[in-house]
C-alpha cells in the first residue's frame, strides 16, 4: 500500500509526515530514513498535521487532534499510548511507563519502544528522561529534545 509523504521546514529543520489514507503513520526527522512505499503528495490529513505541529512549535497547541496509526507490536503500541498521555510540560522516565503499562521491570524494552516512536513530537518521545532525571537519546538529538521540553515548560503556565 502507497502512502502519501509530505515534508516540511519548521523551525526545528524539516520533518516528514505519512499517512495511509485514514490515519498519520510516521513523523520523522528529514535526517531520518523515509518509510518504503511512499509518493511525495500533499492532502488534507497531512496539511492538518503541518498545521497542528506548526502551532505546537509556536506555543499556540498543547495537544494534537490527529487520527494517528503507528505500526509496532502490542508492547510498543502500549508504550506509545502510554506517552500521549504524558501532560504537557511534564517528564516521565522510562520506569514510570514501564510501571504505568504493567511491565515495572521492563524499562530497558520501554527505552527501545520509545526509540522506534514513528510518529515523533505528537507521540511524545521527548517527555521521557532516565530515571536520574538525565536525558538520553532523542532521534533529532539531545539539543532538540531540550529546546521542545524548553519549549513547554515555558508555555506550560500560559495553557492552564
Amino acid at each position: 500500500m502507497t502512502k502519501n509523504l509530505f515534508y516540511f521546514k519548521t523551525t526545528i529543520g524539516q520533518i516528514g509526515f505519512v499517512e495511509n489514507g485514514e490515519a498519520i503513520t510516521n513523523v520523522f526527522f528529514r535526517s531520518e530514513k523515509k518509510p518504503p512505499d511512499t509518493i511525495e503528495r500533499n492532502t488534507p490529513l497531512l496539511r492538518s498535521a503541518v498545521r497542528q505541529i506548526k502551532e505546537y512549535l509556536d506555543a499556540q497547541r498543547t495537544e494534537f487532534d490527529l487520527p494517528l496509526q503507528p505500526d509496532g507490536t502490542e508492547f510498543q503500541l502500549s508504550v506509545w499510548d502510554a506517552l500521549q498521555k504524558i501532560p504537557y510540560g511534564e517528564v516521565r522516565s522510562y520506569r514510570d511507563i514501564a510501571e504505568q503499562i504493567g511491565h515495572p521491570k521492563a524499562y530497558r524494552a520501554v527505552g527501545m519502544a520509545n526509540h522506534r516512536n514513528p510518529i515523533v513530537i505528537i507521540i511524545p518521545c521527548h517527555r521521557v528522561i532516565g530515571a536520574d532525571g538525565s536525558f538520553t537519546g532523542y532521534g533529532g538529538g539531545i539539543k532538540l529534545k531540550q529546546k521542545l521540553l524548553d519549549l513547554e515548560k515555558n508555555n506550560n503556565n500560559f495553557f492552564q
